[in-house]
């Protein structure tokens, strides 16, 4: 069998064959592509080793989502944020100022500490199995590094390991809702393991 030959046989049984054997191949052939080819090459665009973001947990959803309202959700809101000296205005200029979703899929960039704002969401590591995704709400300058304190917009208030982050802990900042609720085709098979309490749809706290 010559080259030719071989790539025509190949390309009928990724695409062409409607058989089992033809499925099988090509979500194998899918998997390896994804895996060994697209996250890499999207990763060195991104400038990060995490491109691509499934949210988990409902700590960051707005009522409503996709069509959630700013007005009605800073209602129930606006004291958490007082303490912390944002006010509503501050709000609306922040990016992915509605939140988002358990399920959706955030496209995620390399984060520039020194480039990094009050408002902007970012992804760190913690003690917990799985990073942090949360908006900065606090900024300082310790030791000729930056500092950040991030909160949950669903949250009530701040968890302790977010109140200072230090540099080394970034892993990326969320650039933008890249498919909202499409995440749910992998945690449907992880929910069952969560306690009670964090599994299911989201609401608003």
């Amino acid at each position: 069998m010559n080259l030719k030959e071989g790539w025509k046989k190949f390309w009928n049984l990724l695409w062409k064959e409607d058989s089992l054997k033809g499925w099988l191949f090509s979500v194998i052939f899918l998997f390896i592509f994804i895996k060994l080819i697209f996250f890499p090459v999207l990763g060195l665009a991104t400038g990060t080793a995490l491109p691509l973001a499934i949210v988990e947990s409902c700590s960051m959803y707005h009522d409503g989502n996709l069509l959630a309202n700013l007005d009605s959700w800073w209602e129930n809101h606006e004291e958490k944020y007082s303490d912390l000296t944002i006010n509503k205005l501050d709000f609306e200029g922040f990016p992915i100022k509605n939140g988002f979703n358990k399920g959706d899929i955030l496209l995620i960039v390399k984060a520039k500490p020194e480039k990094l704002e009050e408002g902007d969401v970012i992804i760190f590591s913690t003690n917990q199995k799985n990073p942090v995704i949360h908006r900065i709400v606090d900024i300082k300058e310790i030791d000729g590094k930056r500092v950040f304190s991030t909160i949950g917009d669903n949250n009530e208030g701040q968890l302790s390991f977010e109140k200072e982050i230090s540099e080394e802990q970034l892993v990326g900042k969320a650039l933008v809702k890249l498919a909202p609720y499409f995440g749910w085709v992998k945690l449907v098979f992880f929910e069952w393991k969560k306690p009670l309490s964090e599994r299911g749809f989201c609401n608003e706290r």
